[in-house]
């Protein structure tokens, strides 16, 4: 078996768009509807928040390069960002 990790996160991908798309990202906010107890919420919200970056950075919205960002975005980790984001969060609020 192939040990993937990158830089203490689940693989490259997870590790770069953490860095790139989400670093100071504070989903409090962004999201009005913000919960800490609801990982999986933001894990879903930020897919897609990912998602509209790259659509608004594409020249063409349906070429190749939008196919290989797809395609890199789904070997992302998105649940892990989102704990990260959630710890990070807790952290600074003094929890």
């Amino acid at each position: 078996m192939t040990d993937t990790t990158y830089n203490g996160w689940t693989n490259y991908a997870t590790w770069r768009v953490n860095l790139e798309v989400f670093d100071g990202f504070n989903p409090a906010e962004y999201y009005s509807k913000f919960d800490p107890e609801d990982t999986y919420g933001l894990a879903k919200s930020i897919e897609q928040y990912a998602e509209e970056v790259i659509f608004e950075c594409a020249e063409i919205p349906d070429g190749l390069a939008m196919s290989y960002a797809l395609a890199f975005l789904s070997d992302v980790n998105w649940y892990e960002i989102a704990e990260h984001m959630v710890e990070e969060y807790t952290e600074g609020e003094g929890q």
